[in-house]
C-alpha cells in the first residue's frame, strides 16, 4: 500500500481527468455543456481543483495566449477506480478571433490534488 501511495505522487497510477465535449467546432457567443470525466487510480486521493483554460496559439504554433480560465474547486476524494461526471459550461467567447490562417485553440485542464503530480489533458477545438 505504501508503494502505491508514493507511485501516486510522482503521477503513475494516478487519478486521470478528461474533458469531453460534444463536438470540436464551435461557433463566436456558443454555449457548450460538455463533462469532465474523472478516473481514479490505484490509490484513493483528495483532489482540490479542476482549472479548465482556453488558450489560443499562433500561426506558428509557438506563443499561446491564455483567453479565458475556469476553475472549479473540488474539495472532494476521488477513490481507487472510481469514475465520476463532473459537469462542464462554457460560452465561446464572442470577439475571439476565428480558427484560420493557422490560429488554433485548445482547453488545457488539470486536475490538481493536495498531494501528487498534476493530471492534464488537452482538447483542441475549432471556432468558426
Amino acid at each position: 500500500m505504501l508503494l502505491r501511495k508514493y507511485m501516486s505522487l510522482f503521477g503513475v497510477g494516478s487519478a486521470k481527468i478528461d474533458l469531453v465535449l460534444p463536438k470540436t467546432s464551435f461557433k463566436q457567443g456558443e454555449p457548450l455543456h460538455g463533462y469532465f470525466f474523472l478516473e481514479g487510480g490505484i490509490i484513493e486521493q483528495k483532489l482540490k481543483r479542476v482549472e479548465c483554460d482556453l488558450v489560443m496559439f499562433d500561426k506558428n504554433g509557438k506563443k499561446e495566449k491564455l483567453i479565458d480560465s475556469t476553475t472549479v474547486l473540488q474539495s472532494d476524494i476521488i477513490r481507487a477506480d472510481e469514475r465520476n461526471k463532473l459537469s462542464f459550461t462554457y460560452r465561446i467567447p464572442v470577439g475571439v478571433p476565428r480558427s484560420q490562417d493557422g490560429v488554433r485553440y485548445l482547453f488545457k485542464t488539470k486536475l490538481t490534488f493536495d498531494q501528487g503530480v498534476e493530471s492534464v489533458d488537452e482538447d483542441f477545438i475549432s471556432i468558426v
